[in-house]
């Protein structure tokens, strides 16, 4: 199964959206690093390799963040873990944390992942 992780400035932000995700998908491998390691705002190179590595499987890991150094510190990560399969998912931290949660519960493959997310948000945009 693949692994999720949920990277945010806010501790408390990316722990809400693995609680949200896991009453969804309560077998999700689905894992927070936000704020700094002393829980203030912020983004940790370590809580994200850490997280990565908690929840790594031969299956890989997605990765969401919120924005800024977020993504720049998970590209970071990334790179300091080349030899592992690794994917930063392009969507809205909650939506995309749920149905990346679920998606990956059902089996659905790390390339596949995007794709979800690109639906669930085309699905949630109002037509005017």
């Amino acid at each position: 199964m693949v692994g999720v992780v949920i990277v945010s400035h806010s501790q408390t932000l990316a722990e809400g959206v693995v609680e949200l995700a896991k009453l969804m998908a309560s077998d999700a491998k689905i894992v927070a690093a936000g704020g700094l390691d002393d829980g203030t705002p912020g983004t940790s190179f370590e809580k994200i390799y850490n997280a990565v590595e908690e929840v790594y499987s031969d299956d890989g890991v997605a990765v969401l963040m919120d924005m800024g150094s977020a993504v720049m510190t998970t590209e970071m990560v990334i790179e300091a873990m080349e030899d592992r399969k690794i994917v930063m998912l392009d969507g809205p931290v909650v939506e995309g944390g749920v149905v990346v949660a679920l998606e990956a519960s059902l089996g659905t493959p790390l390339e596949e992942l995007q794709e979800k997310v690109d639906e669930a948000r085309d699905t949630k945009k109002l037509d005017n």
